[in-house]
């Protein structure tokens, strides 16, 4: 028997532990992130962790499915999930539930359902699709463009939510996926001349709150007991973690409330400030391998739709992880990303699980089977 050949030779195993990894460092961080205002778990679902331990169930239930599902079979029904998508996207937009200023969910059984999250992955398999049905035609303007609206419509029906984050997850997805089905270069640099010219109008028609979001990012101490008080903060929580942190459940930032949003946007500073930088680098570590992973099932597909599919998935979780990352450290003004697989939030969680369950599928419905990496 070759063992080559064997079902359990085609599902990574690295790529689950890596996702299971990131899961449960998350379950703990919100664990410590919630303590104080909802206290150690209990039977009822209300609790935070217990809530995330049901959505990772259910993702992972998701993932196995779908490792099992031919991925091919999106290709005929990649239309119809992107029209989907985008009527959900719509539907958030006239009786969504508010938060923070933004529209963003739709409340189904009392769980808030974030279309957004669906719609990345939507617009991944509808991009890999159309990218692998012009194959022949990437040197195209047509393409180019028509892929181009593809994921701007999305993208801009996000943006009116508004979530700028969520919006810009769209448009990097899109330049990865090019990239890699190929693209003519002149194509791009004409749309990098074009966005350089209207920069300026962007510029100048910005509301107000987000020339204040550009403010505050600059400098957090013109305002820092309001719209700057996150941003510090954070800043504080990261920087007196040290080496290794000040224990779990024993950071002083987190446990006495002063950071806001401290299971979802600014969970990387609760884990920076009670596990440290070695805590850090664990979380980095785990990011690492399921990127690699994820690059690999790439790097092994049969066909152009395949690879396609695991690059978006790829770059829009990498994206994710630099934005939210980011604006925890103040590298990037805020903007309400979610950290893949660690934040608090159903959606995200179950749909980055689900999106790995494609890419297992990917793997594990190879031809040619001898190939390993």
């Amino acid at each position: 028997m070759n063992l080559r050949n064997t079902p359990t030779r085609e599902f990574d195993f690295i790529l689950l532990l890596s996702a299971l990894g990131l899961t449960t460092y998350g379950a703990l961080l919100i664990y410590s992130g919630s303590l104080t205002t909802y206290g150690s778990p209990s039977q009822a679902l209300s609790h935070p962790v217990s809530r995330q331990i049901v959505f990772a169930a259910v993702g992972l239930g998701a993932m196995l499915v779908l490792s099992r599902f031919d991925y091919r079979a999106f290709g005929p029904l990649s239309l119809t999930l992107y029209a989907v998508s985008i009527a959900a996207l719509l539907f958030v937009l006239v009786v969504g539930a508010s938060a923070y200023g933004s529209r963003r969910w739709i409340v189904i059984f009392g769980t808030q359902v974030q279309p957004s999250e669906i719609a990345k992955v939507a617009a991944v398999i509808m991009l890999a699709k159309y990218f692998s049905d012009n194959e022949e035609n990437m040197q195209s303007l047509r393409v180019f463009l028509t892929s181009m609206a593809i994921a701007a419509v999305p993208a801009a029906l996000v943006l009116v939510e508004p979530d700028l984050g969520s919006a810009l997850v769209f448009g990097v997805m899109w330049l990865g996926m090019i990239l890699i089905a190929g693209v003519r270069p002149a194509h791009l640099i004409g749309l990098f001349a074009a966005t350089l010219a209207l920069t300026p109008l962007a510029v100048v028609f910005a509301q107000n709150y987000q020339r204040d979001r550009i403010d505050i990012w600059l400098d957090p101490n013109k305002d820092p007991l309001g719209t700057g008080f996150n941003i510090l903060q954070a800043e504080i929580s990261i920087g007196s973690g040290g080496w290794f942190g000040k224990g779990f459940t024993h950071g002083s930032q987190t446990q006495l409330d002063y950071l806001r949003t401290q299971t979802t946007d600014y969970i990387f500073s609760v884990g920076a400030e009670e596990l440290g930088f070695i805590g850090a680098m664990i979380l980095f570590g785990l990011f690492i391998a399921l990127l690699f992973r994820c690059l690999r099932v790439a790097g092994l597909a049969d066909d152009a739709f395949g690879r396609l599919i695991a690059v978006g998935v790829m770059v829009f979780i990498l994206f994710q992880v630099f934005v939210n990352i980011g604006v925890n450290i103040r590298l990037v003004p805020v903007t309400g990303v979610p950290l893949p697989l660690v934040s608090q939030g159903g959606s995200s969680l179950i749909t980055v699980l689900a999106s790995l369950g494609i890419l297992q599928s990917i793997l594990g419905h190879r031809r040619k089977r001898g190939r390993r990496i």
